[in-house]
């Protein structure tokens, strides 16, 4: 696909310290832009990347309506770029679209734009272990109109950034009773705007405590682990990796997905299944609770040093001696670095 691109006169690139990436902080020269009228879709452009303008009764700003993916583009020890899963991501967009009462994006807009516009700033991916090019697809509802139904207008970007480590160390994690992520019916499987602005004030909170991300639990009963703010969870206990199953409150990680295909493969068993906090407590009281990581895209895998609920704290085996955080944490890099051979066919290449 032919897509028309304004180029930058003079790459901002130097502004960027190699040695010091600060995850979505700096963007790249470049953006991708597409719109939706009149039931179909306008010809992508790339243009430099800056402000945006729009009418103060744009739909999304007051009702919501927008959802967005997260991906990884890495250079590997040749030099060859390539971006991790995108076409999963794009599944997983169109699902949130649905959801939301959006359009689907064509693979062609959503993959080939990416490919074109990381291609185009191919400068910005990081050539070093550990850091990567942090691609953030989007889509808004434009109509300027305060009244309340659905948009009928749309607009598609994509913008990157080069990004270091989301978490420098393990992290500290307050198991959430107190407020509500999703339910069943909700949006919570979606990769919705609003799922995370829900988040905020809760996180404002624990983080005065020196906590670094929630784990949500269910809405109902507040029996049942669900996910942690920024990645779906797993826990080590025994011989066993539990993971909670998927539900419409729970958000199906490409992350997730790909720690379970290795960890079966390399012969560990894998649950997928309601993991109660009860059943978490009773493994650490009992010794059993070996690891806990988180797994997503920007945290990739996040090992938790503590667990925090209703007054207890749960201190988990010094990080050095895990077997399988560690063995998947290196695995999923040497993948993306290409010190791995990619037999999944998951790095999708782009020059």
């Amino acid at each position: 696909m032919s897509i028309n691109t304004l180029k930058i006169v003079e790459s901002r690139i130097s502004e960027v310290d190699a040695s010091n990436i600060q995850f979505g902080k700096s963007y790249s020269d470049h953006m991708l832009i597409a719109d939706y009228k009149d039931g179909k879709w306008g010809k992508p452009e790339i243009v430099p990347y800056g402000n945006i303008s729009m009418s103060p009764a744009t739909t999304f700003i007051h009702y919501g309506q927008s959802i967005f993916e997260g991906i990884k583009a890495y250079r590997n020890l040749e030099g060859q770029i390539s971006i991790f899963r995108p076409l999963d991501n794009w599944h997983r967009f169109n699902i949130s679209a649905d959801r939301m009462g959006m359009p689907d994006v064509p693979e062609e807009i959503f993959v080939e734009g990416m490919r074109q516009l990381v291609e185009l700033d191919k400068d910005w991916v990081p050539n070093s272990e550990g850091s990567s090019l942090y691609i953030r697809p989007f889509m808004f509802a434009t109509d300027a109109f305060i009244g309340v139904k659905p948009a009928e207008e749309f607009r598609f970007m994509i913008i990157t950034s080069p990004a270091g480590a989301y978490y420098n160390k393990p992290t500290r994690i307050y198991m959430q009773n107190k407020y509500v992520r999703a339910f069943k019916g909700g949006v919570g499987f979606a990769k919705a705007a609003g799922n995370y602005a829900a988040c905020m004030k809760p996180m404002m909170e624990i983080r005065k405590d020196g906590y670094d991300q929630i784990l949500w639990t269910d809405g109902i009963e507040h029996k049942y682990v669900q996910e942690i703010g920024t990645m779906n969870v797993f826990f080590v206990i025994g011989n066993k990796v539990i993971t909670p199953d998927l539900s419409e409150s729970i958000l199906a990680g490409i992350t997730r997905d790909s720690a379970i295909k290795l960890l079966k493969e390399k012969g560990y068993e894998v649950e997928e299944r309601p993991l109660s906090i009860d059943e978490i407590k009773a493994a650490y009281a009992k010794g059993e609770l070996k690891e806990a990581f988180g797994a997503g895209t920007a945290a990739v895998i996040a090992p938790i040093a503590e667990l925090y609920y209703e007054g207890e704290t749960m201190m988990l085996p010094p990080i050095d001696g895990w077997e399988i955080a560690n063995w998947l944490k290196n695995e999923l890099a040497g993948i993306r670095y290409g010190r791995i051979e990619d037999t999944h066919h998951w790095m999708y290449k782009v020059c």
